[in-house]
C-alpha cells in the first residue's frame, strides 16, 4: 500500500482532487445560500449580493469542472503508470481490475464526465440570457455532480490505498480474450455483424443531427458508444497493436502506440457527450447550437477515420487482414 501511495503519479493526482474538491465545496456551500434566497424578480441589495456570489460560484465550478477533464486523462496516466508495481499486470486493464473498486471508480468518472458537460452546456446558455433564465436548473445539476464527486474522491482514496503489489492480478489477455470459446461481443454478434452496426449506426448518429432528430438522436449515440467500445475492443484496436489475439482498451493509451488511445477515446466520449448533452438541452431548454453539431460531427468522423486509418493501413502493407 505505500509503495503505491508513495507514488508520485498518486499523490500527485490525489492532492488534486483534493484542492478541487475543497473548492468545489466552497461553491456549495454559497450555491445554497443562493438557492434559497434567489429572487430575480428582486431590486434589493440581497439580491444584487446573491448574484456577485452566484457569478463567483460559476466560476470556480466551470475552472474545477475543467480540471476535472484533465484529470481524468492524468488518472488514466497514473493508473497505467503503477502496472511496474503490481504482479501480472500489464497495463492500466490490471491495475483497474486490482480490487473491487478500480472499475466502479472509472464508470463513475465517465458518469461525471457527462455530468459535467451537461452543466458546461446549461452554463453556456445560461449565461447569454439577461435574467439567467437556466440558473436553478444549472445549480440543480451542480448540487447532484457535487454529490457524485464525493462519492469519487472517496473511492478515489479507497481504490489506492486498497491496491496490494504483491497479489497477483489478471492481464488484459485474460480479461478482455475469449475465455473458454465463450462470445465476449453484446447481442451474440460476430465481428462482421458487428462492424456493419457500427458504420451504420455511426450514419445514423450523422443523419438525426442534421435532421435535428434530438430524442433518435440521443439513442442511436448511446447505441453506437456502446457498440464502438466493443469495435475498438475486439477489432479496431487489434490492427494498432497489429496482433490479432491482442484485444485490450487500456494498452493503447501506451507510449510504444504513440498514445493514440488517448484520440481514440477523447474524440468518441467527448463528441458523443456534447452530442447528446447538446440534444438533451434542445429538448429540455428548448436551446440549440449549430456551432456543437459541426464539433460532434467533427469528433466521431475523426474517430471512425482514425480507427479505419489502421485497418486500412495494415492491409496496405500487408495485403491481408488479421
Amino acid at each position: 500500500m505505500n509503495e503505491i501511495l508513495f507514488s508520485n503519479p498518486v499523490i500527485v493526482y490525489l492532492l488534486s482532487e483534493l484542492i478541487l474538491f475543497v473548492l468545489l465545496l466552497i461553491a456549495f456551500i454559497i450555491s445554497i445560500r443562493v438557492l434559497i434566497h434567489w429572487d430575480f424578480e428582486s431590486f434589493s441589495p440581497l439580491q444584487f449580493k446573491l448574484e456577485q456570489q452566484a457569478y463567483l460560484v460559476t466560476t470556480i465550478t466551470l475552472f474545477v469542472f475543467s480540471m476535472k477533464f484533465l484529470l481524468l486523462l492524468y488518472f488514466a496516466f497514473t493508473v497505467d503508470s503503477l502496472a511496474s508495481l503490481i504482479a501480472g499486470a500489464m497495463c492500466s486493464a490490471g491495475v483497474i481490475d486490482a480490487n473491487e473498486y478500480g472499475s466502479p471508480l472509472l464508470a463513475l468518472k465517465l458518469l461525471i464526465l457527462f455530468g459535467l458537460t451537461l452543466w458546461i452546456w446549461v452554463n453556456f446558455y445560461d449565461l447569454r440570457t439577461k435574467n439567467y433564465q437556466w440558473f436553478k436548473e444549472k445549480s440543480w445539476i451542480f448540487m447532484v455532480m457535487f454529490i457524485f464527486i464525493t462519492i469519487e474522491l472517496l473511492l478515489d482514496f479507497t481504490y489506492f490505498t486498497h491496491i496490494d503489489t504483491h497479489q497477483p492480478v489478471s492481464c488484459c489477455s485474460a480479461l478482455f480474450g475469449q475465455l473458454e470459446g465463450a462470445n465476449p461481443l453484446p447481442f451474440g454478434l460476430n465481428i462482421s455483424t458487428l462492424l456493419i452496426l457500427f458504420y451504420l449506426l455511426f450514419a445514423l448518429v450523422i443523419l438525426t443531427l442534421l435532421t435535428h432528430q434530438s430524442l433518435l438522436y440521443i439513442v442511436a449515440n448511446i447505441l453506437f458508444l456502446y457498440i464502438a467500445y466493443f469495435a475498438v475492443v475486439y477489432f479496431f484496436g487489434t490492427y494498432i497493436y497489429e496482433l490479432p489475439t491482442h484485444k485490450c482498451p487500456f494498452c493503447m493509451l501506451q507510449k510504444e502506440y504513440h498514445y493514440v488511445g488517448y484520440l481514440l477515446w477523447i474524440s468518441l466520449f467527448l463528441g458523443s457527450y456534447i452530442g447528446i448533452n447538446s440534444a438533451i438541452t434542445a429538448l429540455w431548454l428548448k436551446e440549440e447550437n449549430q456551432a456543437s453539431i459541426k464539433i460532434v460531427m467533427s469528433l466521431l468522423s475523426f474517430f471512425v477515420l482514425l480507427c479505419s486509418t489502421y485497418v486500412a493501413v495494415y492491409y496496405f502493407k500487408n495485403g491481408v487482414l488479421l
